[in-house]
């Protein structure tokens, strides 16, 4: 194949799993010709949260465009104004337009982690671990009006080990994203050179295997105990680092503690079905780390082995049980 022209790029995203893409292009023969990102926000007196595209184009020297809006007329002329060939767009946070959409050649294609159509929406990690998806992914598709639902041009698939969270899988998914980008641009211009539209690059997706993968809430991470206790393993590990499975008890001096479920796993015995979910069930000092089992539905349990109390540090189950009442019946949640 005749090599393709390197094309001028605006890249979009905010989040950190944009950021090995951005790195992958900016060494490509291709030139970013903007980056466009979040504008910053916090409360009066507070620092705004990290905005890790913005660090990285500082870092190679690139200025950043931070609209309000990314859909406002005046932003509309900005993208303009930058004469780009295509938009690739990562974590961005914000839906582009039909107009938008329409403003390179090429269009825009947008990195997704997953293998869609499974999990489109703003959580597509925590939400493969919540199924227990054996596996995930990384898919490059070619942007529309609806979220998540273009041709899927490239996608590259990953193993979810037995132990993996959330926080293990990001960063391993946005490498693999990295590659694939390049690729999908690769073939996108191979397919124009040959006369095929940009927009009907790629596999369409079938919408009828679609899931979604809404944006997770602070409560998103209450354990409800009726659950069995697969699912809540695999909640603690999708959860992490935001915003934890966490569940609640009644000190014996009535204070409510919080416990962030660190570490847990399914135990090895289960529940009696008349035993309440939630019910503390038993609890080992040793061996270290030990463990504090506790009643899930459907007559299953789990064995919390780390956590980290309300206002204290992180410490084993051995740890928390030797300075604290909890003890078999007391109930959780």
């Amino acid at each position: 194949m005749p090599s393709l022209t390197p094309l001028k790029i605006v890249v979009m995203g905010t989040g950190p799993f944009a950021v090995p893409m951005f790195r992958g292009l900016g060494d490509s023969p291709h030139e970013i010709v903007a980056v466009v990102t979040r504008p910053d926000h916090a409360p009066p007196g507070r620092r705004p949260p990290p905005n890790p595209m913005r660090e990285a184009a500082g870092a190679v020297g690139l200025a950043v465009f931070a609209p309000e809006r990314v859909n406002a007329p005046e932003a509309v002329d900005r993208l303009r104004s930058f004469g780009a060939d295509l938009f690739v767009v990562c974590d961005y946070g914000q839906l582009l337009s039909a107009e938008v959409l329409g403003i390179p050649p090429l269009g825009g294609i947008n990195l997704h982690g997953s293998l869609l159509p499974r999990h489109r929406g703003a959580a597509p990690i925590q939400w493969a671990i919540l199924e227990g998806d054996p596996t995930t992914g990384v898919s490059v598709i070619g942007m529309t009006a609806a979220l998540d639902a273009g041709r899927v041009i490239t996608a590259r698939e990953l193993v979810i080990g037995p132990r993996d969270t959330a926080a293990d899988l990001e960063p391993r998914l946005a490498e693999l994203g990295a590659g694939a980008v390049l690729e999908a641009i690769e073939r996108l211009q191979a397919a124009v050179a040959t006369g095929e539209a940009a927009a009907a690059v790629g596999t369409l997706q079938d919408a009828a295997q679609a899931t979604r993968a809404p944006r997770l809430a602070k409560a998103d991470g209450v354990v409800d105990w009726s659950l069995p206790a697969a699912r809540i393993e695999r909640m603690r590990r999708a959860l992490e680092p935001w915003p934890r499975a966490v569940t609640f008890y009644a000190r014996a001096d009535g204070v409510r503690q919080r416990l962030v479920l660190a570490d847990v796993a399914v135990a090895g015995h289960g529940a009696e079905a008349t035993v309440e979910p939630g019910t503390v069930l038993a609890t080992d000092e040793s061996p270290s780390p030990g463990r504090i089992v506790v009643a899930c539905g459907g007559g299953t349990a789990l064995a919390i082995t780390q956590l980290v109390p309300e206002g204290k540090r992180p410490m084993t189950a051995a740890e928390f049980l030797r300075g604290s009442p909890l003890r078999p019946g007391t109930r959780l949640g």
